[in-house]
């Protein structure tokens, strides 16, 4: 026991067992915050994705990622403030510093599935000029309806 005293031969001896139990709830509290408050910390700008069928792509660094709002603004996740939108011109600066200093880079377009379609190519082509070589596309997983999913009935 943690503080115990035993009796030996008349003199009590202190037990030099650490009591752990204050550090484990102190761990667990800590879970609890960083997992309330991670889902907190994603920014970006809220756009609704088109849906399509593909396999989820893997990457050891973050990717940099272009949004195209609604409106067909430009907006990066990284170089600068994400909530302001970007003229053509600053796109190419911003991503073609990233990719000199890590070519490796994965490129991502994350476009409002309502855009038009010129400004998502445009975007393309602005990426492409500061020097990406392979772009890929952010959509959502499409929902399955309910009565597609249950099991046909045998008759």
């Amino acid at each position: 026991m943690a503080g115990s005293v035993s009796p030996k031969k008349g003199k009590r001896r202190l037990s030099a067992e650490m009591n752990v139990v204050p550090y484990i709830d102190v761990m667990l509290v800590l879970l609890v915050i960083f997992m309330v408050t991670a889902p907190l910390m994603t920014q970006g700008i809220d756009v609704e994705l088109p849906q399509a069928t593909a396999e989820t792509l893997s990457a050891d660094d973050e990717p940099l990622t272009l949004f195209v709002s609604a409106r067909g603004e430009y907006f990066l996740d990284a170089g600068g403030d994400a909530k302001k939108a970007l003229e053509d011109q600053t796109v190419i600066d911003r991503v073609g510093a990233i990719l000199r200093n890590k070519p490796q880079t994965m490129v991502l377009i994350r476009a409002d599935k309502g855009v038009k379609y010129d400004r998502v190519a445009n975007g393309m082509s602005l990426l492409q000029a500061a020097g990406a070589a392979k772009i890929g596309f952010v959509t959502d997983a499409p929902t399955v309806p309910r009565a597609a999913s249950s099991k046909p009935e045998r008759g």
